[in-house]
């Protein structure tokens, strides 16, 4: 069993920044994806971005070049560093860790942005 447990979410206007963290209660990133994903009342949960397996990352379109992914794998943590954020960023956070056979998820960090 893994937890996973967010942190760094709150409050901040628009085009400010947060940092959210993830950390995991035993390593368990090789031969894992890690992700991160968001969710609004009434909509379903969307992926943010995925670090494959401790190498690439994808982003959704709605956050490219603006969000940053990463991974510290001695720390057993994942990062998820968010500029120029907008109000549409406003969501709940989770983190997740895919190894194809079990999914992982965090109980979620909210992030608001005002705008």
């Amino acid at each position: 069993q893994v937890q996973l447990v967010e942190s760094g979410g709150g409050l901040v206007q628009r085009g400010g920044s947060l940092r959210l963290s993830c950390a995991a209660s035993r390593s368990i990133f090789s031969s894992v994806n890690m992700g991160w994903y968001r969710q609004v009342p009434g909509k379903q949960r969307e992926l943010v971005a995925v670090i494959i397996n401790g190498g690439a990352t994808t982003y959704a379109d709605s956050v490219k070049g603006r969000f940053t992914a990463s991974q510290d794998n001695a720390k057993n943590m994942v990062y998820l560093q968010m500029n120029s954020l907008k109000p549409e960023d406003t969501a709940v956070y989770y983190c997740n860790a895919d190894s194809g056979i079990i999914t992982y998820w965090g109980q979620g960090t909210q992030v608001t942005v005002s705008s």
